[in-house]
């Protein structure tokens, strides 16, 4: 008795897969946005913590907080940060 090969589907290959497009954000201080420079805040010298100044783009020098380092996505959370420097701004 002769052995019998098995049967096999029929062997198509995957279809093609299309990758997406990829576009950067442009460039910018808006949410989603890559960040054109560092941004940095001063904090307060006597040790409370608080940011203090405006939003500079070099570290200011003793105690500062870095709010987004160049080329990072810009966020919700360091866009509310900016817009909150500029409303400090605004009242000093």
């Amino acid at each position: 008795m002769a052995a019998r090969k098995p049967e096999q589907p029929d062997q198509t290959p995957p279809p093609a897969t299309v990758r997406t497009q990829e576009y950067a954000a442009g460039v910018g201080w808006q949410v989603g946005q890559t960040a054109p420079s560092d941004a940095f805040r001063a904090l307060d010298p006597s040790g409370t913590g608080a940011p203090v100044g405006p939003v500079v783009h070099e570290h200011p020098g003793g105690y500062a907080r870095q709010i987004v380092v160049a080329g990072a996505l810009v966020t919700e959370g360091v866009k509310r940060e900016l817009d909150a420097a500029d409303g400090a701004d605004a009242e000093d």
